[in-house]
C-alpha cells in the first residue's frame, strides 16, 4: 500500500530497493509504476540464486508489459463475464440439447 501511494505521487522515476524477496514482488512493483527494481538479497539469499535471477528477470518484464497494457477496472464484487453457451451440464449433457 505504501509503495502504491509513493508511486502515485512521485514526480520523478522511482526505483524500488527494499522488501523484494521473490519474483511476484518485482511484478507488483512494475505494475504499480516503478521505473525499476534494485535487486540483491532476494537473489543472493535464494536457495538457487541463478534460478531466482531468471525468475526476477521474467517478473520484471511481465510487470512492465502488464502496466503498459492497462488492467481492467477493479470491482468490489465478482461479475461473471464468460459466455454460458456450450458448457457441459452437471448431468453430463450439453445445456439446451
Amino acid at each position: 500500500n505504501n509503495m502504491a501511494i509513493i508511486l502515485e505521487r512521485a514526480t520523478v522515476p522511482i526505483i524500488i530497493d527494499a522488501g523484494v524477496g521473490t519474483a511476484s514482488d518485482v511484478t507488483i512493483a512494475m505494475e504499480l509504476g516503478a521505473a525499476g527494481v534494485l535487486l540483491n538479497t532476494g537473489i543472493a539469499g535464494a536457495q538457487d540464486p541463478v534460478r531466482m535471477a531468471r525468475a526476477m528477470r521474467h517478473a520484471l518484464a511481465a510487470g512492465y508489459w502488464a502496466a503498459g497494457a492497462g488492467r481492467i477496472a477493479k470491482r468490489r464484487y465478482a461479475n461473471a463475464s464468460s459466455p454460458t453457451t456450450g458448457l457441459i451440464a452437471a448431468g453430463g449433457g450439453v445445456p439446451g440439447e
